[in-house]
C-alpha cells in the first residue's frame, strides 16, 4: 500500500501528466471561461471549447458583454473538469491566458467547421447544421494562449490516501 499523504496542503504532486490531461482535453468539450468585468470582478461562464496546436479556441456572439471586456483586458482563465465526461478520476485543469480576438473570415472558416464536428461528433449533418447557426454576423472567436497551467489528479491523491477515497471512485470501494 502507498504511503499515505500527510497532509492535502501541499497538492504539487498530484498534478495531471501530459498523457492524462490529452485524454481530458479528448474527452471534455466544456470549460469555464473567466475574465474581468467592467466593474473589475470576476465573472465567467460556461462555454464549449476545442484544444488545437497548445491553444484553447471558443466562440461567442459579438453582443456578449465579454467580448468587449476581453478586448479591454486579454487576460483570461480557464477551467476544465473532467466531471461529466467518461473520465472516471476526478481530473481538472486551469490556465491562465492571453486572449486575442479574431472577426477575421479566415479564422471563422476554419474554426468553425473544427469547433461543431467536435461538439457533434460522428454526426456530420448535424455537426453542418450547428456550423452553419454558429457563423452568424458579429461572430467572435477567442484564441486562448496559455501562460501558466494548474493540473490535478485524484487517482494520485487517493493512491496516497486510500482510507480517504470517495466511494464512486473506480479503484475504490464500489457505491452502496
Amino acid at each position: 500500500m502507498a504511503d499515505q499523504a500527510k497532509n492535502w496542503e501541499d497538492v504539487k504532486s498530484y498534478s495531471l501528466d501530459d498523457d492524462a490531461e490529452q485524454a481530458l482535453f479528448d474527452a471534455q468539450i466544456e470549460c469555464t471561461l473567466i475574465w474581468l468585468s467592467k466593474d473589475g470582478w470576476p465573472m465567467g461562464v460556461i462555454v464549449n471549447y476545442i484544444h488545437r496546436d497548445g491553444r484553447f479556441w471558443l466562440t461567442a456572439s459579438e453582443e456578449r458583454p465579454r467580448v468587449n471586456q476581453i478586448r479591454q483586458d486579454p487576460r483570461v482563465c480557464i477551467a476544465i473538469s473532467s466531471k461529466g465526461s467518461a473520465i472516471k478520476e476526478r481530473q481538472s485543469l486551469s490556465y491562465k491566458c492571453e486572449a486575442i480576438v479574431h472577426t477575421d473570415r479566415e479564422t471563422l472558416d476554419w474554426l468553425l467547421p473544427e469547433f461543431a464536428s467536435a461538439m457533434r461528433p460522428g454526426q456530420p449533418e448535424k455537426a453542418e447544421a450547428f456550423r452553419q447557426m454558429l457563423d452568424s454576423p458579429g461572430r467572435v472567436v477567442f484564441e486562448l494562449v496559455p501562460t501558466k497551467r494548474i493540473g490535478f489528479d485524484s487517482a494520485k491523491m487517493w493512491a496516497a490516501s486510500e482510507a480517504a477515497r470517495p466511494t464512486d471512485s473506480p479503484t475504490g470501494p464500489p457505491s452502496a
